[in-house]
C-alpha cells in the first residue's frame, strides 16, 4: 500500500507535489498552533473558575465560622461542605449541599488539613461529570470544601476546537487550491523549457543544415528561473552553433571531394586517351609515340603533384599525427634569395627586387617547407599576372617574429574572392586553364605549412594589388603547431 502511494506520488506533476507538500506542512504547523490555543485556552478558563471559588470560599468561609454549616446557597450546580477532620479522617458535617459522592470532596479536605496552602484539585464526580475542587482551612480541624462544574469550560474548549477544525480546515483547502495554482504559474517557465526540449528532439539534426530556432524566450519566474532559461539558451546557442560548424564542415568536404575528383578525372581522361592511342598504327611511329609517352609523363606527373599536395594537407589536417616537418636552423633571408633566384629563372619575364636585412635572420624551421610556401606565393603572382608585372620580396624583423611579404603589381584580386583564396581547389579566374592555373591547392598548402610552424599567412594590399604576408615565429614549433622558446636571430 505504501509502495503503491509512493508510485503515484512520484508520478504527479511538480506544482502538484509542491502544493501537496505545503498542505502537509501547513496541516502540522495548524495542528501545533491549535493545540498550543486549545491548551491556554483551556488553562486560562480553568484559572478563572479558580479565582471564582477564591472569592465565593471567602464568603463562605465566614458563614461556615459563623454557623458550623454553610447556609447560603452556592451558585446553581455547585456543591459546597464543611469538613471535620480528625486524626487523618474527614467527617462530613450536615447538614450540607454536596452530591451523593463525596469522596473525591473528603480526600480534599484531609489533604488541606495537613497543608498550609490553598489546595487545588480537578476530579470527576460520580453522576455529576468533571469538577473544579478547592478547599480552605475554617478553624482548625475543620475544612471548607467547594465544588464547582467544569461542563461550562470543556464546551467552551470543545467549540473553539470545534472552530479551529473549520476555519483550519478551510484555510488549508484555500492554501492548497491557490498555492497550487500560483506553483503553476510560477513554474510555467519550467514547462516552457520542457516544451522546447521536446520540439528540439522532434527536430530532425541528421541533415546537414540542421538548425535550432527554438529558444525559451517567456520571461519571469524569478531569479533561479531565469539562470536556468539562460543556462538553457546558452546550450541551444552552443548546439546550434556546433550544428553549423558540422553542416560547414560536411559541405567543404562535399565540395573537396567533388573538386578532388574532378582534379584527377582530367590527367586520367588524358592517360586512358593517350594509351588508346597506341592502338593504333599510326601511334607507333617513333615521333608520334615519343610525342604520345611525353603527355603520358607529364599527365602522370600532374596527378603526383596533385596527390602528393592532397597527401600533405591531410598529414597536417590529421592532429594525432607529428608534424611532417625536419627543422634545423636556417637562415630566412638565404632562404628568400634562393627562392629569388629559382623564380628570375623559371619566370624571365617578371621582374623580381628582393628587399632584406644585411644580416641573416635565423629561425628554427623546415627550409624544404617554407621554401615551398615561396615557391607557391612567387609562382601565383607569376601566373595570375600578365608579363613584364613587377613582383617583390621583402624580409622584416619585429619583435619576436620575422615576416616576409610576397607582392605584385597586377590586377589584383576582386574583393568578393579575397576571403576564399586559401580554400582548397578555389580559383579566382575560373576559366583559366588547369595547365596554366593550377589545381587550386598552392595556397591552401602553404596555409598549412605555415600554420604548422607556429606562423601566419595573411593577404593584404589594395583591390588593386596583391600581397602575400607570411610570419613566422622566432622558436621551434610545437606537435600542436606553436612556437617554443626563442632562438637567436640577427638582422
Amino acid at each position: 500500500m505504501i509502495g503503491q502511494l509512493r508510485r503515484t506520488y512520484g508520478r504527479l506533476r511538480l506544482g502538484t507535489r509542491l502544493a501537496l507538500g505545503l498542505g502537509a506542512l501547513s496541516l502540522v504547523v495548524f495542528a501545533v498552533v491549535g493545540t498550543a490555543l486549545t491548551t491556554y485556552m483551556h488553562d486560562y478558563l480553568q484559572r478563572q473558575l479558580g479565582e471564582q471559588l477564591k472569592l465565593v470560599q471567602v464568603v463562605q468561609t465566614k458563614d461556615a465560622y459563623s454557623h458550623g454549616t454553610v447556609r447560603r446557597q452556592p451558585y446553581y450546580g455547585w456543591y459546597t461542605a464543611v469538613f471535620d477532620v480528625t486524626n487523618g479522617s474527614a467527617e462530613l458535617r450536615r447538614p450540607a449541599d454536596a452530591p451523593p459522592d463525596t469522596r473525591a470532596l473528603a480526600a480534599l479536605a484531609e489533604a488541606r488539613a495537613h497543608s498550609s496552602l490553598e489546595v487545588f484539585r480537578t476530579a470527576r464526580i460520580d453522576g455529576e461529570g468533571t469538577y473544579r475542587l478547592r478547599a480552605c482551612e475554617v478553624e482548625p480541624g475543620v475544612v471548607l470544601v467547594s465544588a464547582a462544574p467544569m461542563a461550562g469550560v470543556e464546551e467552551t474548549v470543545r467549540r473553539l476546537v470545534a472552530v479551529q477544525v473549520v476555519a483550519f480546515a478551510l484555510a488549508l483547502l484555500a492554501l492548497v487550491v491557490f498555492g497550487r495554482t500560483m506553483l503553476r504559474r510560477g513554474l510555467k517557465p519550467l514547462s516552457d523549457m520542457a516544451h522546447t526540449a521536446h520540439g528540439i528532439a522532434s527536430h530532425d539534426l541528421t541533415e546537414s543544415a540542421a538548425r535550432l530556432p527554438l529558444r525559451a524566450d517567456r520571461p519571469g519566474g524569478g531569479p533561479e528561473v531565469e539562470e536556468l532559461r539562460t543556462a538553457f539558451n546558452t546550450m541551444l546557442e552552443h548546439i546550434d552553433a556546433s550544428l553549423a560548424v558540422r553542416a560547414e564542415a560536411e559541405q567543404r568536404l562535399r565540395r573537396f571531394v567533388a573538386d578532388a575528383s574532378h582534379e584527377l578525372r582530367t590527367p586520367l581522361m588524358s592517360v586512358r586517351g593517350y594509351a588508346d592511342l597506341f592502338q593504333y598504327a599510326a601511334a607507333n611511329e617513333p615521333e608520334e609515340r615519343d610525342r604520345h609517352l611525353a603527355r603520358l609523363r607529364a599527365e602522370a606527373a600532374r596527378m603526383g603533384v596533385l596527390l602528393d599536395d592532397l597527401l600533405l594537407l591531410a598529414r597536417l589536417d590529421a592532429a594525432e599525427v607529428e608534424a611532417p616537418l625536419r627543422l634545423e636552423d636556417t637562415d630566412l633571408t638565404e632562404l628568400v634569395r634562393e627562392a629569388a633566384d629559382a623564380f628570375r629563372a623559371g619566370h624571365p619575364g617578371h621582374p623580381l627586387t628582393v628587399t632584406a636585412g644585411p644580416g641573416p635572420v635565423k629561425l628554427r624551421l623546415d627550409p624544404v617547407r617554407i621554401r615551398q610556401v615561396l615557391d607557391n606565393l612567387l609562382t601565383n603572382a607569376a601566373v595570375h599576372t600578365p608579363a613584364g608585372t613587377e613582383v617583390s620580396v621583402a624580409v622584416s624583423v619585429t619583435g619576436d617574429t620575422a615576416s616576409v611579404r610576397v607582392a605584385d603589381a597586377g590586377p589584383g584580386i576582386p574583393a568578393a574572392d579575397r576571403a576564399r583564396v586559401f580554400d582548397r581547389f578555389y580559383r579566382v579566374d575560373k576559366a583559366r586553364s588547369r595547365d596554366r592555373g593550377g589545381s587550386g591547392l598552392g595556397l591552401s598548402v602553404a596555409r598549412a605549412l605555415v600554420e604548422t610552424h607556429g606562423g601566419t599567412i595573411g593577404l593584404g594590399g589594395e583591390e588593386a594589388a596583391t600581397a602575400f604576408t607570411v610570419t613566422l615565429p622566432f622558436g621551434a614549433p610545437r606537435r600542436d603547431g606553436r612556437p617554443s622558446d626563442r632562438s637567436a636571430a640577427g638582422s
